[in-house]
């Protein structure tokens, strides 16, 4: 298999190639490093949204979209899979890079954080890689900068001239398409974070909605998130038991059972305070190769409606 990054990269350059009918814009910093803008400046779409998942997941998944219904109402749902979770997943679509300059603020994912690899899930997975490209997805109100690139370019080892940066704003269509998109992983990860270990996850499938356009990035984060924790139904195959499954859904936080924006200002929006548990999908099966089939949690329109404004 090539790099992440590699994988990653010719998507980006197709994404390039195809910009006016993904109705993105493409700008080239004076280093040399791509900006590409998939919701910032311009306000994204549904398909720009699948092209950057594909990206952030370094085309180890298979991503769609499809149409079902919440509390009544046909919205636009988001379907992942993939066969190679723990490196689509947590090792490449995870956000986790913070970037921050004298400027700029924003959240790295994607598979450069694979050059950088100070994340504990790179020692649990025993993965990490070298490679002349780097492909960072950073969510953020603004564009990135020259200082952006010149940090990205640093931390990788990367010359700027292979740095690619897909931007979007969380309060964008194509925002609420790669939160969507992001259910299988939440799950993978809650998992790792209970003890089980990613590498024995073989295949994971989600689906959850895509949730209506806020108008500012704090709402726009509530949103998507109760989109997850209320809408998104994940399968997970995995190969080994555990006694911990009934963890991994939304259900297990004490603040499930009402959308999220007041949670959130509870903690004045610093999202480092939130309980992990709030970050889960709201179903998820489980079944273990050759033992039990395991069902926990479940989707909760109400709340759902209610966050939506439905």
């Amino acid at each position: 298999m090539e790099s992440l990054n590699r994988m990653a990269t010719e998507l980006v350059d197709e994404a390039i190639d195809f910009a006016e009918e993904l109705t993105i814009d493409v700008h080239a910093l004076e280093g040399d490093a791509a900006v590409l803008d998939f919701g910032v400046e311009v306000p994204g779409a549904v398909e720009a949204g699948l092209v950057l998942a594909e990206i952030q997941t370094a085309g180890l998944s298979t991503v769609q979209s499809t149409m079902a219904e919440v509390a009544g109402a046909p919205l636009t749902h988001v379907e992942l899979s993939t066969d190679h979770p723990a490196l689509a997943l947590l090792c490449s679509a995870k956000g986790g890079w913070e970037l921050s300059t004298d400027d700029f603020e924003g959240l790295g994912s994607g598979p450069a954080r694979a050059l950088v690899a100070e994340e504990d899930i790179y020692q649990r997975v025993g993965y990490r890689e070298d490679a002349d490209f780097a492909v960072l997805a950073v969510e953020s109100d603004r564009l990135p900068d020259e200082a952006v690139a010149a940090q990205v370019a640093e931390r990788t080892g990367v010359p700027e001239t292979g740095v690619f940066l897909p931007t979007f704003a969380t309060a964008s269509v194509t925002g609420s398409v790669v939160a969507a998109a992001r259910a299988a992983e939440l799950a993978c990860f809650r998992l790792s974070e209970l003890g089980f270990d990613p590498v024995n996850v073989l295949s994971a499938n989600a689906r959850a909605p895509v949730a209506p356009v806020a108008g500012d990035e704090a709402s726009a984060m509530a949103r998507t998130t109760d989109a997850l924790a209320y809408g998104a139904q994940v399968h997970l195959t995995v190969d080994e038991p555990f006694d911990r499954f009934d963890e991994v859904a939304s259900i297990a936080g004490a603040e499930y059972g009402e959308p999220l924006a007041g949670v959130f200002a509870d903690v004045d929006w610093a999202f480092g305070d939130l309980p992990v548990e709030l970050f889960a999908p709201a179903q998820v099966t489980v079944d273990v190769v050759g033992g039990d089939t395991h069902v926990v949690g479940d989707t909760h329109e109400a709340v759902l409606a209610e966050s939506f404004g439905l």
